[in-house]
């Protein structure tokens, strides 16, 4: 049955007068009863079944691995990009909670008792915390009865006994306790962060502060998301602790599985009743309650690779078709001509040579979806809602200081930006940009991020700079990171009351001296031999990574420059840095090993 819709279809395209099959029913005669040299037939078929198959096979094999490596790679992406953005978000979340239980605790650990049950102090700190930090709601101080002794904030809870509350159990057994989100006194969803402090005599007190949870609401809400995508945080019971789209709002026992405790991003595949398969991101968030969970469709998320797929099996056709045309019209124009050449007694058959063209089929790359936000993003934004604040506010209307602070504030968020851009780059490295740069002005934009914290820890900062300074040609961004790692250090190595010296001076006609020196703890010998190594830190324990004078060094070379350092322990150290009135770069880039 194949055989004879075979020769159908022979016989129908030898008919096909645009072919011009003129050897289809040609005969020598004058071979007579022998074998004709040439069977122009049998030629036409092997030719256009060779060529056919020689092109059609790996194009068909191309396009199947193509499209099995497709489909692997943008689920792999997908995946990834699920596990990036619970991470990412993580880490804001942690930083978030971090951040204001170390402020808590700094304060517990600063005041006694007597100070902060003064009126007017919880009042003050609450302000500051406030200003600095955002998101707290009220502050209050408890005796070792549960008795609330001080209280600020909008709610009338002042005199009331907490003994019997979950939080305050858990925090006079672990001394310091995050909450998940509960109702409590005032009966509003909140979050407790609490830190108990012991004191000499036996007794303790407990200082509490509570947190918005609209804050978390805008950490999730403000997330760019596929369709169908849902992101929200539930506790260690399944329950809910912020709203979610699909799966129940706050409070309510989630429809969703509570996932296995894993230390890192865990990224899972389920089947769900109600929207099939998807994927689930999750992480627990360290020294709280809460697990981060991001649920996405996976059908959504496979969206342009259905796209892919479709257009991927619309050029295998047309390929198919185009080919399959080619050849059967190169077959037919071949043979034809060999046809005319044998009709002519031309010995020229063994030359002609056939030219076989195979298309080249590339891959077709899966789109590039967006890019996580940062949590610098989350800065950002809160600092241009500070300032939109300010800017309409006829309090701080004439504070240009405050103004100039905000504006510093946004100036370093995107300078930060750019440093992690690079941080997070593996294959291609932005340029630098060189521009006049007063170094005086620079410094001095600098230290105004040590102005709050060297007050409060009474360091003196003085910056002493010659009159006939000349403008430098440098990159700004990069002689901010330097000096920024150079006071930090600086300031880090005094613990309370100290000295910062900075002084600049002109070398010669094409370099300039900057010393920095402090009177803080010092450094030996032996580690001032591996201060510029990376990951090297005398401070691991308390979060140094030992990467701030490895970078400060590497991009002081590429400018460069050159630093060196002198140090005495407990007298100080001193480091040196020497730039070049104008840079030259011969590459343009920054090298990869900055990264």
């Amino acid at each position: 049955m194949r055989k004879s819709s075979s020769k159908s279809l022979i016989s129908l395209i030898s008919d096909w007068k645009i072919l011009k099959l003129k050897f289809w029913n040609y005969r020598d005669v004058a071979a007579g009863g022998r074998e004709q040299p040439f069977n122009f037939r049998r030629m036409w078929r092997l030719t256009v079944l060779l060529t056919a198959g020689v092109a059609l096979v790996p194009l068909i094999a191309i396009i199947i691995v193509d499209y099995q490596m497709t489909q692997r790679s943008i689920e792999s992406e997908n995946l990834m990009r699920t596990a990036r953005l619970v991470s990412n978000t993580h880490r804001s979340i942690s930083f978030f909670f971090t951040q204001r239980k170390a402020a808590l605790d700094f304060v517990a650990q600063e005041y006694s008792f007597e100070t902060l049950n003064e009126p007017g102090m919880l009042q003050n700190i609450l302000k500051n915390l406030k200003i600095s930090f955002g998101g707290i709601t009220d502050i209050d101080l408890f005796g070792p009865q549960g008795n609330q002794r001080n209280y600020v904030g909008p709610y009338e809870l002042l005199g009331k006994n907490y003994s019997d509350q979950h939080w305050y159990q858990e925090v006079c057994k672990r001394g310091a306790y995050i909450s998940d989100v509960f109702l409590g006194f005032r009966k509003v969803p909140h979050i407790v962060i609490a830190i108990k402090r012991t004191l000499p005599n036996g007794l303790f007190f407990i200082l509490r502060t509570t947190l918005d949870t609209s804050v978390f609401e805008g950490f999730l809400t403000g997330l760019e998301l596929g369709g169908k995508s849902d992101i929200f945080m539930i506790n260690r019971e399944g329950i809910l602790q912020t709203s979610s789209l699909y799966y129940g709002k706050i409070f309510e026992k989630s429809s969703l599985f509570v996932p296995g405790y894993a230390r890192r991003t865990r990224v899972l595949k389920k089947d769900d009743p109600r929207t099939g398969q998807i994927i689930i991101g999750y992480r627990y968030i360290p020294e709280t309650p809460f697990i981060l969970m991001l649920v996405q469709n996976r059908r959504e998320l496979l969206k342009t690779w259905y796209k892919t797929r479709m257009e991927l099996i619309l050029f295998l056709t047309v390929s198919v078709i185009l080919i399959v045309g080619v050849v059967i019209w190169m077959a037919t124009y071949l043979v034809n001509k060999i046809f005319q050449a044998d009709q002519a007694r031309v010995a020229t058959l063994h030359q002609v040579e056939y030219s076989n063209k195979m298309a080249s089929i590339g891959r077709l790359a899966a789109g590039v979806a967006h890019e996580v936000n940062n949590p610098l993003a989350i800065i950002n934004e809160k600092a241009g809602l500070i300032k939109d604040l300010i800017t309409f506010s006829k309090k701080y209307e004439g504070d240009e200081k405050l103004h100039q602070l905000v504006d510093s504030i946004l100036a370093s968020v995107q300078r930060a930006g750019a440093i992690t851009k690079r941080l997070l780059s593996f294959s291609r490295y932005p340029d630098i940009s060189l521009q006049p740069i007063e170094l005086k002005q620079l410094i001095e934009e600098v230290l105004t991020f040590f102005e709050k914290e060297a007050q409060y820890r009474s360091i003196l900062i003085s910056l002493d700079a010659a009159e006939d300074m000349p403008v430098i040609k440098s990159d700004r961004g990069k002689l901010q990171e330097i000096f920024l790692n150079l006071f930090n250090n600086a300031c880090l190595a005094m613990e309370y009351g100290g000295h910062l010296d900075i002084r600049i001076r002109v070398k010669d006609e094409n370099s300039i001296l900057v010393t920095v020196t402090d009177d803080g703890c010092g450094m030996p010998r032996e580690d001032l031999e591996r201060i510029f190594e990376p990951f090297f830190s005398t401070r691991t324990d308390r979060g140094g990574t030992g990467l701030g004078l490895s970078l400060t060094a590497n991009f002081l070379r590429k400018l460069g420059g050159d630093i060196s350092v002198e140090s005495d322990p407990g007298k100080g150290t001193t480091f040196t840095v020497t730039l070049p009135v104008k840079t030259q770069i011969k590459d343009g880039k920054v090298a990869c090993e900055f990264y």
